[in-house]
């Protein structure tokens, strides 16, 4: 099949799935939008080995054509420490970090540009499944500063730790800096406990969630600081705003 067959396949089972019978647009972008909006609203559910496999084949090589970043290509900026502008999704590392929310099942909105929808469109309809999975055994929505851990599947990494950070409605708390930490921390611990020796972090809640950009770099700096007195485990910082880069730049010099 070549990459063209793979997206038509793949439109047309997801689309017959729905019960729908719309035309399947002709230019490639529009078939993109409308694959990713499709994959971002379906609900948990078996789908056959045929699927899986195209739909993996697919978004390995768009991956791949996005260009995948090595751990090993960047240079530290402390011993240990990196920081890295650049999109998460093509990362090589143990594990990624998703800034989830309390349904840990990913964002719904199609196509959206928060890190939630990202990480689930390129990790593949997999993700969604293993996260409904722990969140069904778990009976209750995934408490803030806590983390999960589950395949990368069609990422470059190998985990994707997700954890839900503090939601900001007006002034940062006290609690809000702790649970932020926490987040952090969980992530860190069970990064460790599943064998990882590297993890990269995404801006965690300073996005949807509110949480101003130079308060949570600190928090998040100080708290892997501490972290790693105790920890070889590297840590990469992801950013991706141009003021993200700036303000982390300054904390590590």
């Amino acid at each position: 099949m070549t990459q063209e067959q793979r997206r038509i396949y793949l439109l047309e089972k997801l689309l017959s799935e729905r019960g729908e019978r719309a035309e399947i647009p002709g230019d490639t972008a529009a078939q993109r939008r409308l694959l990713r909006s499709l994959m971002n609203v379906r609900l948990p559910s078996p789908v056959s080995d045929e699927f899986l496999a195209v739909q993996d084949e697919y978004l390995q090589y768009q991956t791949k054509m996005k260009g995948i970043t090595e751990l090993s290509a960047l240079s530290p900026v402390r011993d240990g420490v990196y920081l890295w502008q650049g999109d998460i999704t093509t990362l090589r590392c143990d594990a990624i970090v998703n800034a989830a929310n309390s349904q840990m099942l990913g964002c719904f909105y199609p196509c959206h540009s928060c890190i939630d929808n990202c990480i689930h469109t390129y990790a593949g309809i997999q993700l969604r499944l293993a996260c409904a999975k722990i969140m069904a055994a778990q009976k209750h929505g995934e408490p803030t500063g806590r983390a999960k851990i589950t395949p990368a599947f069609n990422l470059p990494s190998k985990y994707v730790i997700h954890t839900v950070g503090p939601i900001i409605y007006g002034a940062v708390s006290k609690k809000d800096e702790e649970l932020l930490a926490s987040c952090y921390r969980s992530c860190l611990e069970l990064a460790e406990m599943s064998g990882c020796r590297s993890i990269a972090f995404c801006c965690i809640s300073t996005g949807e969630f509110r949480f101003p950009r130079e308060l949570a770099a600190k928090i998040a700096v100080k708290t892997v600081e501490e972290y790693k007195k105790h920890s070889e485990i590297e840590v990469i910082f992801n950013v991706y705003k141009d003021e993200d880069l700036a303000v982390y730049k300054a904390l590590l010099g």
